[in-house]
């Protein structure tokens, strides 16, 4: 069955705020406008409408005044409750999401009255926490705008939604219309997205409207919400210097599905190289050639060969070639050498080792100079990969503290301990645990306690680290069910090493 996608992922949100200009009937031309670029490219699309009470949202002795700030902006275009559900109405046979940003409570009010799918937390109102009690309230998905927030305030935004279990989403935002370049800092992207790995992170843009190069980077940076400032020019409508009119809003949808399809990868866990990419690399390979006359049986050294393109097919290539080859064949001066590297169990511990390491620089986990490295290989170190783990012993006294590199697509035997009782944490990747037959996933953070006696296994599909904190580890305690395994001596099926 298919994954269902997450409401905030792949997400544009076209932010109509007052562009409909108090008209109903321009604000839906706006939204039938992204409504076309949507469907054109088949994308999850969101219009963003604005909510206020201005009956109450402006103090009574400012109402009508013109030398403040956003007042006649908001009191010109301002629509009634009706005239805003006529709009949402519109977005919803668009085949969009209806998204409103509430600048107070009766705002919130609204937004449940008529079924909004997304509540909208502006950066102004990031920290006005009678506003988020109602809207946390509501049990809504919530995205949330930081900016001129701090990483401490945003911390505390993360934590007041987290505790409330509140499905949200933070933006990276630079509140300035329009937005200079220098001030975008995409970094703080990254930032966010290590700092809160479980909160989807997109970016809401300010900067010139035929800019699309920074959503570009935005995708890039991995944000998967992108937003922008939407209207339509008439005759007697102008846009703003930060809104896009809809060839704009175009362009930018096209060019951030673009960046996707340069980011994404083309394989699970892995890099995907197409046949192409290997014809035209082994073009440029050197092949091994025979520098003198070779008689089978020989072994091989550097100076029996020497590396020349071209590398035909089966040829070995110059990085295969080792020293004490056996040549299974007669040779000629300058001809191709056609033989196999033997893959020992030398080559197979070093590729694991080098695929452990990997795994904890992606984790950034660093181990330090002192530990040893268990290679635990149940059924040989040739079927390593399909059944055992790698074991980083770090602290064996009256408590243990271990690490445990389960590889992708690896598999831990089923057994138990008479004498160790231990409890893993989950640090990174996806763990399939069963424990006395019950079966669970185990996602970071999540613990898992094994008494003594219980018999547990273990697996991953994608690769996982966890750390084992035990009592004391005493050798010859792991009893396995395969009696295959436990009839093994220890010393057969683990690989000590002290150093990597």
């Amino acid at each position: 069955m298919e994954k269902k996608k997450d409401i905030f992922e792949d997400l544009y949100i076209f932010e109509m705020a007052n562009s409909h200009q108090g008209s109903v009937d321009h604000g839906l031309d706006i939204i039938h406008e992204m409504g076309k670029i949507a469907r054109k490219y088949n994308v999850k699309a969101a219009v963003k409408l604005q909510y206020r009470n201005l009956e109450k949202f402006i103090h009574p002795d400012y109402k009508g005044r013109k030398d403040v700030p956003h007042i006649p902006r908001f009191e010109s275009t301002c629509l009634s409750y009706e005239q805003f559900s006529q709009l949402v109405e519109g977005i919803r046979e668009e085949g969009m999401l209806a998204m409103s940003t509430p600048f107070d409570e009766d705002g919130v009010e609204w937004c449940m009255d008529q079924g909004i799918d997304i509540i909208k937390i502006a950066s102004c109102s990031a920290l006005d926490w009678p506003l988020l009690t109602k809207v946390a309230a509501t049990g809504k998905p919530v995205i949330i705008s930081t900016g001129g927030k701090t990483l401490s305030d945003i911390d505390k935004l993360y934590n007041y939604f987290s505790h409330r279990h509140i499905h949200f989403s933070f933006l990276h935002c630079v509140a300035e219309y329009p937005a200079p370049m220098e001030h975008l800092q995409l970094d703080f992207i990254d930032k966010m997205r290590k700092r809160y790995p479980h909160v989807p992170i997109g970016y809401s843009g300010h900067e010139a409207p035929d800019n699309n190069m920074v959503a570009m980077m935005a995708v890039a940076k991995g944000s998967v919400i992108l937003e922008r400032h939407v209207g339509l020019p008439t005759e007697t409508i102008t846009l703003n210097a930060y809104s896009m009119n809809p060839a704009q809003a175009d362009a930018w949808v096209k060019a951030a599905e673009d960046a996707k399809q340069m980011c994404s990868l083309k394989k699970d866990n892995g890099k995907y190289i197409s046949q192409a990419e290997i014809d035209s690399l082994n073009s440029l390979m050197r092949g091994v050639y025979a520098a003198r006359p070779i008689k089978e049986g020989e072994s091989l050294v550097r100076e029996d060969v020497f590396f020349a393109m071209p590398c035909h097919d089966k040829q070995m290539n110059s990085g295969e070639f080792h020293e004490g080859m056996i040549a299974s064949r007669d040779y000629e001066v300058n001809a191709e050498i056609h033989e196999k590297r033997k893959f020992t169990d030398i080559n197979l511990v070093r590729s694991v080792v080098h695929d452990a390491k990997g795994m904890l620089y992606e984790a950034g986990i660093a181990l330090g100079s002192d530990f040893e490295v268990e290679l635990s290989h149940h059924y040989g170190m040739q079927n390593f990969r399909q059944v055992g783990a790698v074991i980083i012993n770090i602290i064996n006294r009256e408590y243990c503290k271990k690490l445990i590199i389960v590889l992708p697509g690896q598999k831990h035997p089923s057994h138990a301990h008479k004498v160790k009782e231990e409890t893993f944490q989950l640090l990174y990747g996806e763990l399939d645990v069963e424990v006395e037959g019950e079966k669970k996933t185990m996602l970071p953070g999540d613990i898992q306690t094994v008494l003594r006696g219980v018999k547990h296994s273990f697996s991953s599909r994608t690769g996982a680290i966890f750390e084992e904190v035990s009592t004391t580890h005493v050798k010859s305690d792991s009893y396995y069910d395969d009696p295959a395994i436990r009839n093994l001596d220890p010393i057969e099926r683990k690989t000590i090493m002290r150093n990597w």
